[in-house]
C-alpha cells in the first residue's frame, strides 16, 4: 500500500524511501543536512487539490504545458499566476518584467513535500520584482502548501509544441536562456490530453506511439481490477494496442499502453472510455481473484515502477 507520510530511519546509502531508486543521501537526505527533517515524505502530495490526476501528470509525464492558478483571497486585478511544467535555466519560478508569474511544475525537489516545495517558489515569487527569478535555494522550512494558496476551480490546461510561452518579455532572453529556451523545445515530444477520460495523455517517441494513464484509484483495488482485465485479454486500447505495464508517482498509478503506430489521440478517446467503464465494473467485483487472475496481477506487479 502507498503511504500519506511516513517518518523512517534511514542510512545514508540505503535506497531512499520516496521510491526514486537512488540513495538516501543523494536525493531527500539533502534536505536533512540542509537542517529540515525531510525524512517526513509525502508520498501523495497533491492529494486534496482539484484535478490532482493532472497535477500528477504535469509533475511527472507532460513535457510542455501551461495552466493557470487562481490563489485564494487575491484581487481579480492583480497579475496572473501561471504553472507551466517547465522554466528556463530549470527556474522554480520566475516573474515577468509585466509582473506576471510563471511557476515551474517539474523543478527539481528540494525537501520531501513536493506541494510545500512549490508553495514557497510562488510565495517567493509573489514577492519579487519584476524581471526576477526565483533559484532553487535552501530547503524550505515548515510552511503553506499549494492546497492552501489555491482555490477550487478545475485545471484549464494547454497543451503545448514547445516553450516559446518563455516568451521574450522575461528576465535576460538572450544568451543562456534563448540556449535553454533550444535545447528545452527541441526534446518536446508530441503529446495530447484527452477529452474523454481525466488524465491520459497521448504520446508519439520517435516511431511508437503510447497512452500515459493517471489513475486516480487505489493501487490494490486498481491492481486487482487490471488483472481481472488482463486475465479476460480485455485491457487493451484499441485495435493494435498492448498494455505495458505501469509506474507509481506522486501516490498515484500511471498504467502505460504502447498503441498501433498510427493511432492518433482522436482514435483512442472511444476505446479509453469503454476501458474506463470496464475497470469500473472490475473495480467493483469484491469477489476473490481467480488463478488466472492471480497470475495476471503477479505480472503486472512485476512490470510496475516508482518513479518517486
Amino acid at each position: 500500500m502507498l503511504r500519506g507520510m511516513t517518518e523512517v530511519a534511514v542510512g545514508a546509502r540505503e535506497p531512499c524511501p520516496c521510491g526514486s531508486g537512488r540513495r538516501y543521501k543523494a536525493c531527500h537526505g539533502r534536505a536533512d543536512r540542509a537542517g529540515h527533517r525531510a525524512n517526513d515524505i509525502v508520498t501523495r502530495p497533491f492529494a486534496g487539490l482539484t484535478d490532482e490526476c493532472d497535477w500528477v501528470a504535469l509533475r511527472e509525464i507532460v513535457p510542455a504545458a501551461t495552466v493557470p492558478l487562481n490563489l485564494r483571497d487575491r484581487s481579480a486585478d492583480a497579475a496572473p499566476i501561471t504553472a507551466a511544467t517547465v522554466l528556463p535555466l530549470g527556474w522554480p519560478a520566475m516573474v515577468r518584467t509585466d509582473g506576471s508569474v510563471y511557476l515551474g511544475l517539474q523543478s527539481a525537489p528540494r525537501s520531501g513535500d513536493i506541494s510545500r516545495d512549490l508553495a514557497a517558489a510562488l510565495v517567493e515569487a509573489l514577492d519579487s520584482s519584476p524581471g526576477s527569478s526565483v533559484t532553487p535555494d535552501a530547503v524550505p522550512g515548515p510552511g503553506l502548501r499549494l492546497q492552501d494558496l489555491l482555490d477550487d476551480s478545475p485545471l484549464e490546461i494547454t497543451v503545448r509544441s514547445g516553450f516559446e510561452f518563455w516568451g521574450a518579455d522575461m528576465p535576460d532572453p538572450d544568451g543562456e536562456l534563448a540556449a535553454s529556451l533550444e535545447r528545452a523545445s527541441a526534446a518536446v515530444v508530441p503529446t495530447v490530453r484527452l477529452t474523454s477520460v481525466a488524465a491520459a495523455y497521448w504520446c508519439r517517441i520517435g516511431t511508437r506511439t503510447h497512452l500515459r494513464w493517471v489513475l486516480p484509484d487505489s493501487e490494490e483495488p486498481l491492481l486487482d481490477g487490471l488483472a481481472r482485465l488482463h486475465a479476460a485479454r480485455d485491457l487493451g486500447i484499441g485495435d493494435g494496442s498492448r498494455y505495458v505495464g505501469a509506474f507509481r508517482a506522486d501516490g498515484l498509478v500511471v498504467p502505460v499502453w504502447d498503441l498501433a503506430p498510427d493511432a492518433e489521440a482522436a482514435d483512442v478517446e472511444e476505446p479509453a472510455t469503454a476501458l474506463r467503464h470496464k475497470l469500473d465494473d472490475a473495480l467493483a467485483n469484491l469477489q476473490p481473484l481467480s488463478a488466472a487472475e492471480r497470475r495476471s496481477r503477479s505480472g503486472l506487479l512485476s512490470r510496475q515502477v516508482t518513479l518517486r
